[in-house]
């Protein structure tokens, strides 16, 4: 019986920890080394491979350059996971094989696996067939719970150029992959391990980073070709278009103050002292500044162009700089954009028009725009649109979502979305808590590479709010966050790239906190990482967040 057991256990054992099936991901560019799986795990770089080795993954046409790909985080006992095929994983939410107790069926022992449905009974005429049969039935059904066939495949090309990964490798540390980097030796029969810094350990997706290769991240890789060649970030990597930058402008807050002309029709904002009468605020929302600043710089790898003001400027809010430019590549708007644009913008309050300051406008100007459109003048005609304060803007599949206020005109949406070449345009209103008109569409909702999120609650009108969602729907997982998670600015966060070319989703300290568990796993399967600081006093004073100091430089 023991042995029985023994072989029971083993079987199981073998299921588990069996070496992924040999395999090879070509990437399409004959530079590029081919990726490779080998048919067992090894433990670390080591200083040459067999030809038999790399044949055996690789086929017979031999590369000049090979890169092994190791799952570095997961313990021995785990399976590798495959580049490009299905595999078994276990479900570690149930117990393990193995864990057995025993008791006394007549003049005999009999060992059982936890959890069976069948009784033994101590008169059985063969106490070893039921055990038998106990222990066949229960070992037949634990493993049916425990093994799930689960996609894990890690890459998938798309072209000669681009890629499309699985989010977890660069969202959750542990599920990181490394490469190691062989060239084939001039006999010929053995591939030496590459000199010099990145041979060894590199991490995968800086390496394709490194191979030229556009990066998309998916949630899972190994879906339905169909289905995966209209991801919007598929779709983005192929057609060269970026829905986020790795560029922005911000406006350090160094003579900031309560903005009495903006609060009339901005709830967030809570009175303060005004510009120069309360230095130590000013002093405070600079610290806080700092903070943002530097997770943006030094943990994300974002390029801040960054500006100051001063009080002879009259500008309180000019930390705010998103709302009177915005900049457009070429190719964006699924082609729609022309050609490189930069775009002006007509604001509400005269304080806050005062912060198209020429200096900032003329080094943007160096940044290589072709096409100005200057929507300015439309403040003579008392007529506003502030910028992506209240565009939120799909760059990818070019559609357009405004929510209309006092600072939002429908007139000028509507010849924003002509003159730029954008295909659709979306509008409603909204409300939030207190009933009051959300000022800026950004406030409410965001949209980045592949997820979007949206307080559909703060849209009244059922058509318009259903209208919002089918669109969004159609090309984004989206996170639906409540009226108080609105009112704690986590509709307020914008995807950027960070320092690899990943998308990263910039927020508030208080906005991260306010996202649920869930909301934010699912951020995760389409973002590298949720960068955050607190900007506690700025948020409660100027009644914006994280977004709203960001001017995306493309």
């Amino acid at each position: 019986m023991l042995d029985l057991v023994l072989m029971v256990k083993l079987l199981f054992s073998f299921f588990i920890n069996k070496p992924a099936a040999l395999e090879a991901v070509a990437l399409g560019n004959s530079d590029s080394p081919l990726l490779v799986r080998l048919p067992s795990r090894p433990w670390g770089a080591v200083a040459s491979l067999s030809k038999a080795e790399v044949q055996a993954a690789a086929g017979t046409s031999l590369p000049k350059r090979i890169s092994v790909v190791r799952d570095c985080f997961a313990s021995f006992d785990q399976p590798q996971r495959p580049l490009n095929q299905r595999s078994m994983h276990r479900n570690p939410g149930l117990e393990k094989l193995g864990s057995m107790r025993h008791f006394r069926v007549q003049r005999s022992t009999a060992y059982v696996v936890p959890g069976c449905g069948t009784r033994a009974r101590r008169n059985a005429p063969d106490p070893n067939q039921i055990y038998v049969r106990i222990t066949l039935y229960s070992a037949c059904l634990y493993a049916a719970k425990d093994f799930a066939f689960k996609d894990l495949q890690l890459v998938r090309p798309l072209g000669p150029s681009s890629v499309a990964v699985s989010a977890a490798l660069a969202s959750q540390p542990e599920h990181r992959a490394v490469v190691d980097t062989y060239t084939l030796a001039a006999a010929g029969d053995t591939y030496e391990l590459e000199p010099g810094p990145g041979s060894v350990a590199a991490d995968l997706i800086s390496f394709l980073r490194a191979q030229k290769q556009r990066v998309s991240l998916v949630p899972d890789v190994a879906v339905a070709d169909d289905q995966l060649q209209e991801a919007t970030p598929v779709v983005a990597a192929k057609k060269g278009v970026r829905q986020s930058t790795n560029e922005v402008l911000m406006v350090a807050p160094t003579a900031f103050g309560f903005n009495e002309q903006a609060a009339q029709d901005n709830s967030f904002m809570h009175a303060a002292a005004k510009p120069g009468e309360g230095n130590e605020l000013t002093r405070q929302v600079l610290r806080e500044f700092a903070g943002l600043h530097h997770a943006l710089t030094q943990v994300a790898g974002v390029k801040v162009n960054l500006f100051e003001h001063h009080l002879s400027h009259g500008t309180p809010d000019a930390c705010f700089p998103n709302n009177w430019f915005s900049t457009h590549p070429a190719g964006e708007a699924a082609g729609g954009v022309k050609q490189p644009t930069l775009v002006f913008y007509p604001m509400k309050c005269p304080n806050r028009a005062a912060e198209r300051r020429e200096d900032i406008k003329k080094v943007l100007a160096t940044k290589g725009y072709s096409r100005l459109y200057d929507m300015s003048g439309e403040e003579a005609n008392k007529k506003y649109f502030e910028g992506t304060g209240v565009l939120v803007i799909d760059r990818v599949n070019g559609v357009v979502y405004v929510d209309i206020s006092e600072r939002a005109d429908r007139s000028l949406a509507e010849e924003w979305t002509h003159n730029i070449g954008y295909k659709e345009l979306v509008t409603f209103r909204s409300t939030d808590l207190r009933g009051k008109s959300v000022y800026h569409t950004n406030v409410m909702m965001a949209i980045g590479t592949g997820v979007a999120i949206v307080c559909a609650d703060s849209v009244k009108d059922a058509k318009e709010r259903q209208h919002l969602l089918s669109s969004l729907r159609r090309t984004h997982e989206v996170v639906e966050i409540s009226l108080a998670q609105m009112d704690a600015l986590c509709g307020n966060v914008l995807e950027l790239e960070d320092g690899r070319g990943l998308p990263v989703m910039a927020m508030s300290t208080q906005a991260y906190n306010a996202f649920t568990e869930d909301q934010r796993r699912v951020m995760r399967r389409h973002v590298a990482d949720l960068v955050h600081a607190p900007i506690d006093t700025l948020e409660r004073v100027g009644g914006g967040g994280v977004r709203c100091t960001l001017a995306e430089i493309f």
